[in-house]
C-alpha cells in the first residue's frame, strides 16, 4: 500500500473517533479501516489477479467513499492527526483477520465435505 493510502486509511481511523462524524460515516469508515488493517485479505495474494483486486480497488474505493462521508473540517483535523501517526507505523487488526482466517476455514471446510460427498 502507497503512503498516501496509508495516511488517508488513518485520516479515516480518526474520524471515525469524532463526534461531528455521522453514524453512517463512522460504520462505513470502520469497517474500510479495519479490512486495510487486517494482516489477512479477503482474497489471498496467491490468488492469480483476484489476490491483488482488493489492494488496487477495493480498499482505494472504500476509502474515497468515506472520505466523502466525512465533513472537511473534521477531515483537515483528521489529516494533521494522520501525519503524526504515520511516524509510529500501521497497526494490525487481528479479529478482522481472525473472521477472515474463520471465513476461509469454513469455506475449505465446506469444499472437504463436498468432496467427502461425491466421492461417497
Amino acid at each position: 500500500m502507497g503512503e498516501k493510502i496509508k495516511q488517508q486509511i488513518f485520516v479515516l481511523y480518526f474520524a471515525y473517533k469524532d463526534e461531528r462524524v455521522p453514524w453512517y460515516a463512522k460504520i462505513f469508515s470502520i469497517c474500510v479501516v479495519a479490512y486495510a488493517f487486517s494482516p489477512i485479505d479477503l482474497i489471498p495474494d496467491f490468488i492469480p489477479i483476484l489476490g491483488y483486486l482488493d489492494d488496487v480497488l477495493i480498499v482505494p474505493l472504500g476509502i474515497l467513499f468515506a472520505l466523502k462521508m466525512i465533513p472537511t473540517e473534521v477531515r483537515s483535523e483528521c489529516e494533521e492527526k494522520a501525519k503524526e501517526m504515520m511516524k509510529n507505523g500501521k497497526p494490525k487488526n487481528w479479529v478482522v483477520g481472525s473472521l477472515i482466517i474463520l471465513f476461509w476455514c469454513i469455506i475449505l471446510l465446506w469444499v472437504i465435505l463436498k468432496v467427502y460427498q461425491i466421492f461417497n
